[in-house]
């Protein structure tokens, strides 16, 4: 790999790193985890640029890493339990405004590909077709899990005003 080929890597890494952490947060509803999952996600992007020598598009490489790992991580037995040295206070959630706080929740509830369609196709601004083939499912797979997420996260939200 190229001393050219290197520094656009590395203003990727350092331009998209904080895109890629909204994103992931996101995803799994953990500051530390979507920081894990960054990390994780653009060390495979740094490895995989250097064994291919070059990737044409670089975002969308990173998206879709970044979402497989989500998931990958996702179906590990392990993740289901989880120690801790102290134990919390409470949820690590900031201050937010209580629709930030509820669509948070909404999205925690969803199945990994529900939640990783409504993330990319609304809060990426994907289309059908960019979604379906970053997830490697049919668009009709892709506007399902957009459908069937979106109404499960409305009926949470009416449960939490009720």
């Amino acid at each position: 790999m190229g001393r050219g080929a290197e520094d656009t890597l590395h203003a990727f890494v350092e331009g998209r790193r904080t895109a890629l952490f909204r994103s992931a947060y996101l995803l799994c509803g953990d500051r530390h985890e979507a920081e894990d999952l960054v990390q994780t996600t653009l060390v495979k992007v740094v490895l995989g640029a250097r064994r291919h020598g070059r990737i044409d598009h670089l975002e969308a490489y990173a998206r879709k890493t970044l979402v497989n790992t989500f998931i990958a991580a996702r179906r590990r037995f392990w993740r289901r339990e989880q120690a801790y040295g102290e134990v919390p206070d409470g949820p690590g959630v900031s201050v937010d405004s209580d629709t930030g706080l509820m669509v948070r929740a909404a999205l925690a509830r969803l199945a990994p590909k529900q939640r990783a369609v409504l993330v990319l196709r609304y809060w990426d601004d994907l289309s059908v077709a960019e979604t379906a083939e970053l997830l490697g499912m049919r668009e009709s797979t892709v506007k399902s899990h957009a459908a069937r997420g979106i109404a499960a996260m409305r009926a949470a939200v009416r449960e939490e005003h009720v």
